[in-house]
């Protein structure tokens, strides 16, 4: 009897993934099972299955700078440029998903460079990836060539990294376009360049309460709203900013979501 509970819990360790002595053939027999066949049939567990990274977002009637979503509706996008201390990005995104919350981060080239497990963490929770440029320049500024560039680079980064090039192109050192910067966009495959319509001012470091006045404030159905990975004041802001959405009957979502 009191092997066969042994044999039972450790089937159902395998099953949930937690298991690493593999010692019991009747728990190995239990998680190939309940995994489906092994790869090559092997006898080995079946690798990790990972979300599926979105292609490019099209919503078609929209136009091709999206700066908010339906005004009738009960959502919010939080977006977050992606660039920073890995620590703190990870920090906030579990601050998210503890709230049910799903975000859009717009990701630096090379911070993707310097940190290209970030990518993979951001879909795994849940969340919308997308391109922020190579290099934060001030693409607005830039000759096509080096525009384009900026974007393209940016794009083959996400591709490698998640097999696709992103839901969403923002532009850096701005909110709004430029023609050429869209027309560059959609050339790189982004039929849609996304602003946003409240700014957090995070990035000036004013201290959590300050950026939870201010997202609140401002928001209002079918907001994009802009925060940045990478400060501690945001992480610690995001909560308050969460629960004063859900006292507002709003609720937090991908871009996709907001606007498809």
């Amino acid at each position: 009897m009191l092997r066969a509970a042994a044999s039972a819990a450790a089937a159902g360790a395998l099953v949930s993934g937690c298991d690493r002595q593999r010692s019991a053939n009747s728990a190995a027999t239990a998680a190939r099972a309940a995994d489906g066949p092994s790869p090559q049939g092997t006898g080995r567990p079946a690798p990790a299955r990972h979300p599926a990274a979105r292609p490019p977002t099209r919503a078609p009637g929209l136009p091709p700078e999206i700066d908010h979503g339906p005004r009738n509706g009960h959502a919010v996008a939080l977006t977050f440029h992606g660039r920073g201390d890995p620590g703190l990005a990870k920090a906030l995104l579990g601050e998210a998903e503890r709230a049910g919350a799903r975000v859009t981060v717009l990701a630096v080239g090379d911070w993707l460079d310097e940190q290209p497990a970030m990518a993979r963490r951001v879909l795994d929770g849940g969340h919308e990836l997308g391109n922020h440029t190579m290099h934060h320049r001030n693409i607005c500024a830039l000759p096509a060539d080096a525009a384009y560039a900026e974007i393209r680079q940016c794009a083959d980064r996400l591709q490698k990294l998640t097999g696709s090039i992103g839901s969403w192109f923002r532009p850096s050192q701005t909110r709004r376009a430029t023609g050429q910067v869209i027309q560059l966009a959609r050339r790189a495959g982004y039929p849609h360049v996304l602003s946003y319509d409240v700014d957090s001012l995070d990035a000036n470091d004013p201290g959590a309460p300050a950026v939870q006045r201010t997202v609140l404030d401002g928001i209002r159905p079918g907001s994009v709203v802009s925060l940045h990975l990478g400060h501690a004041g945001t992480v610690a802001a995001l909560p308050p900013i969460l629960d004063g959405l859900r006292r507002r009957g709003l609720r937090a979502v991908t871009t996709t979501e907001l606007v498809t």
